[in-house]
């Protein structure tokens, strides 16, 4: 009996090492919507090379969401074909300047801090983002617009703004697809019907993702050679949000990748007009590739 104990013993033990490695691997869960098949990080860098813009959704305050996105950040920033800027809706564009001196490491740390809480919030969740592209030297592109604009939008309407700043940035109109309306009737909490509640929030996404979109575009036709990752809310960053409006002003080839996020888009309900990849939510170690 206790040479058989001493046989099994280190058998056991063998095949428990054996399995960590595969347990380690396991991670990511990255899903091909349209071929409904999980995939490698290998595969999924392998594609999103092929593109010039790729769009990472993100819940605002999920720390796994943002460290996804420093994954394929760091993954495409060492590719020699194109040199790699990060767009952000965190940031204004007449921000820029100050994004400029941070990643050219010009800007003291309590100074940039000080316009970045002008801008957004939470730098913890961040931080790692913005210290990367610093010490990296990777541009960070501002794309977004005054808060107060798209806020006035959602509580008044387009047409209550006046009518130099309606002439600048272009008509903007409630015509969007059925996807995009249940998006945000479940964003205004299921409530908003054809109301002018309904249509003031509708313009104010439109304006939104029309203007990032607008800033994006313009930024590559001026630097054709650059890749982008877009790092911007899910309700932006989904096919329907700025790639639609970026494919109305420059036919740019991109990819979208979204977070699952448990009855918003998860494994059960996404669909390849939404997203092309979902990185699946299988707990905290699922936002890395493995080494």
């Amino acid at each position: 009996m206790n040479s058989m104990r001493i046989l099994i013993l280190p058998a056991l033990v063998a095949g428990f090492i054996l399995f960590l490695p595969l347990v380690t691997q396991a991670h990511p869960h990255i899903l091909d919507v349209a071929r409904g098949i999980e995939i490698s990080p290998v595969d999924l860098l392998g594609d999103l090379r092929r593109a010039q813009v790729i769009f990472m959704g993100e819940f605002h305050d999920h720390v796994g969401h943002h460290r996804a996105q420093l994954a394929v950040i760091d993954a495409l920033d060492n590719d020699d074909e194109r040199p790699l800027a990060i767009g952000l809706e965190m940031f204004r564009k007449d921000s820029q300047a100050v994004l400029d001196r941070w990643t050219a490491n010009e800007l003291p740390f309590l100074q940039f801090l000080s316009v970045y809480n002008d801008n957004w919030s939470m730098w913890q969740v961040y931080r790692e983002i913005f210290l990367y592209a610093r010490n990296e030297g990777v541009k960070m592109l501002g794309l977004n617009i005054p808060r107060s604009l798209s806020s006035k939008v959602a509580r008044s309407g387009f047409q209550s703004l006046p009518a130099e700043e309606r002439q600048m940035l272009g008509d903007v109109q409630c015509q969007v697809s059925p996807f995009y309306s249940d998006f945000i009737r479940q964003a205004m909490g299921g409530f908003g019907g054809h109301g002018d509640q309904y249509l003031y929030f509708c313009e104010a996404q439109l304006l939104w993702d029309t203007m990032m979109a607008r800033n994006l575009v313009e930024f590559l036709r001026e630097n054709q050679d650059y890749r982008v990752v877009v790092l911007a809310g899910s309700g932006h960053a989904w096919k329907f949000g700025i790639p639609t409006q970026m494919l109305e002003e420059e036919k740019i080839s991109y990819r979208v990748i979204l977070p699952e996020v448990f009855t918003r888009v998860d494994r059960t309900n996404v669909t390849k007009e939404i997203t092309d990849y979902l990185w699946l939510d299988e707990g905290e170690d699922g936002w890395i590739f493995a080494n």
